[in-house]
């Protein structure tokens, strides 16, 4: 049955071969992805005991998730089957779950959005996990922003689920998309994502990844161009208490000329056992001249016993740019504002929160939809009671 299901998919992408060890060939077939020992240099980090059978097949299928999508007048929300020739024509998986989860859907969500629209309120697709044990469930989403459109999609996450999926996003020329993906996750729940956006022409792409709950979560991230001009802000914001395993994966690719990209992650840590892991990477090819890129991660350490990984990389192949550059620190809080802060009669602990509020308000500001960053901001303000003890934000007036 597998086997009648990978012959029914799409043909690859035909894509150029990238000569590095972070980028494996792209493939739908499982058996092209060997499994994986936690020795390779894209799985080190993750701790493979805790995927629950996903990236080996020792998973139970038979999870569950519901989606519900409200959309805006105009805007075409259906289920399309696996052999729709849309699906595989932007991404082709990279890992052994992104594979895995190719074969194992049956019908992919689509969304698409007519050329020109411009949308009056975002796209909403919220996914409630309604399982309780360790049975997996695997999801594909198509999104197709028609040409010089504009449009705002929020993905949220809640509840309890095992689960991995592939989301393609196809950016047309001239049009601007701004993507929000919050995982707010029960503590139990494992969600692998891959993320991947074919940016047009002079397209203008806002992609947030925000990362809040869940027992493991990994988010991987790419952007090709499919014209020159395009530009990309792709913005994280992640809060791991005690034993959470939070990952993010940022690809950057600039295979056409004059494009743009900025990446900027900021996360926090808290709790015995936190880790979260950051990889960063931007390949600048031959024909990527005149491009202009730049990623900085920020970790800020607020208690003892985490650990964050940051792993910044740029590879150039062409000296003919504008710029491109990369930062990347992990630190506790800083003295010298706490001190200011006391010294003006602030109380320690509703100074600690004015310092995590400042950290995170200016990534929240930019995903630039305010339904999202009052949230955003809450959800940061109950992870500092919760776990830090704290008292709330009415009552230390924030």
């Amino acid at each position: 049955m597998i086997q009648d299901v990978l012959d029914a998919a799409p043909t690859p992408r035909v894509t150029e071969t990238v000569a590095s060890h972070l980028h494996p060939i792209a493939s739908y077939d499982l058996a092209d992805h060997p499994v994986p020992n936690g020795r390779e240099e894209v799985w080190r980090f993750t701790p493979l005991k805790r995927l629950c059978g996903l990236h080996d097949g020792s998973f139970t299928a038979g999870g569950e998730a519901a989606v519900d999508v409200d959309a805006p007048d105009g805007v075409v929300v259906t289920m399309i089957d696996r052999d729709d020739p849309r699906l595989g024509s932007v991404y082709s998986p990279r890992d052994r779950i992104s594979a895995q989860a190719w074969t194992s859907f049956q019908q992919a969500q689509l969304i698409s959005v007519p050329a020109e629209a411009e949308l009056d309120r975002p796209i909403v697709v919220t996914v409630r996990g309604e399982g309780s044990g360790s049975e997996a469930c695997f999801n594909h989403l198509y999104v197709d922003v028609g040409a010089h459109a504009k449009a705002t999609l929020v993905l949220q996450h809640e509840g309890h689920a095992v689960r991995a999926g592939n989301a393609e996003v196809r950016v047309g020329d001239g049009a601007q998309l701004t993507m929000v993906s919050v995982q707010d996750w029960d503590d139990t729940a494992v969600h692998v994502a891959h993320f991947h956006t074919s940016v047009g022409r002079d397209a203008t792409v806002r992609q947030a990844i925000v990362n809040l709950g869940g027992d493991l979560v990994r988010i991987s991230s790419s952007v090709d161009y499919a014209g020159a001009g395009g530009s990309v802000d792709l913005l994280g914001l992640y809060f791991a208490d005690a034993g959470q395993h939070l990952e993010h994966r940022l690809f950057v690719d600039h295979n056409a000329p004059r494009t743009k990209s900025n990446v900027d992650y900021k996360g926090a840590l808290q709790g015995t056992g936190a880790h979260t892991v950051w990889i960063g990477d931007v390949l600048i090819r031959k024909v990527a001249e005149g491009i202009e890129t730049y990623e900085s991660n920020r970790n800020l350490v607020l208690t003892d016993g985490c650990r964050a990984d940051s792993v910044p990389n740029l590879e150039i192949e062409t000296g003919e740019i504008v710029g491109a550059g990369h930062a990347s620190t992990t630190g506790r809080f800083d003295d010298l504002q706490l001190f200011y802060l006391m010294s003006r009669g602030i109380p320690m602990d509703e100074a600690r929160r004015l310092v995590v509020h400042g950290f995170f308000a200016d990534i929240v500001r930019r995903i630039g939809v305010p339904e999202i960053e009052a949230r955003l901001m809450a959800a940061v303000d109950d992870e500092l009671t919760r776990s830090v003890g704290l008292p709330p934000a009415s009552a230390v007036g924030v």
